[in-house]
């Protein structure tokens, strides 16, 4: 299973920095890098990308955006509905 998640990265609450690299990381083994955030998250994942695409591989093309939402299951045990993200980046030619 470790196979598939290898060109993902998950963004969460650490400077944009720290995907950057997780993200320049995987493209030295993969073509296609997926980034992935859900809630307050989305803002940082879609910074993120900016910043990558503008400052440190001018190359990346993003060639899809998907959103959604997920089900979060509470401590009380209600679930709530919390929005995501996924941006598939290539290596552009």
């Amino acid at each position: 299973m470790a196979d598939k998640l290898e060109n993902v990265v998950f963004v969460g609450k650490k400077p944009p920095m720290t995907y950057i690299t997780s993200i320049i990381t995987a493209f030295t083994i993969h073509d296609e890098v997926i980034v992935k955030a859900r809630g307050r998250s989305i803002s940082l994942a879609v910074d993120t990308v900016e910043i990558l695409r503008r400052r440190f591989m001018k190359d990346v093309e993003v060639k899809s955006v998907k959103i959604g939402t997920d089900e979060l299951k509470m401590r009380d045990g209600t679930l709530k509905p919390i929005s995501t993200i996924e941006v598939i980046l290539t290596r552009g030619s």
